[in-house]
């Protein structure tokens, strides 16, 4: 295995400036990813997505930096940095939005886990971690988008 990119894909039965909202707006990512998401969705903005362990009660508060907002085609950030503030290497996120009829294709796409300077077992660890995240958080956003829109 590589360990270089991972890429999911989800169709929704939504208008792409819908699922932008969705991927861009903290009070709608808290609702499908982290228990918390502080950020403005503003190039260069700083911001946090944190944790909560039910068990324990335990948070964990990870930084990430907004790269890109070009509504509503995509929205990219970076997070898991190797440094304090924001500083060293980092993963990179990017949700692309493409319009299907009349829904959205959201592909999502998380690169960098080879440049983090980790050793093998750390990488190996690292990514299956986000694998595994990815394949329980990009059909939770699918159902929050289906949610949304029945609401709606």
């Amino acid at each position: 295995m590589e360990y270089g990119v991972i890429e999911r894909n989800i169709d929704v039965d939504a208008a792409p400036e819908v699922v932008f909202e969705v991927i861009s707006q903290p009070e709608h990512v808290r609702e499908w990813w982290p228990d918390d998401a502080r950020f403005e969705p503003v190039e260069g903005a700083p911001g946090e997505l944190v944790w909560r362990d039910a068990q324990t009660g335990e948070t964990t508060t990870v930084d990430l930096a907004v790269v890109g907002v070009d509504p509503p085609r995509r929205f990219s950030f970076r997070w898991c940095f190797t440094g304090p503030d924001r500083g060293g290497q980092s993963l990179f996120v990017t949700f692309d939005l493409v319009p299907t009829g009349a829904g959205t294709r959201i592909r999502m796409t998380e690169t960098g886990f080879r440049e983090m300077g980790w050793e093998v077992a750390v990488l190996e660890k690292q990514y299956q971690d986000h694998v595994s995240g990815w394949d329980h958080y990009i059909p939770a956003l699918g159902m929050y988008v289906a949610k949304l829109v029945a609401a709606s």
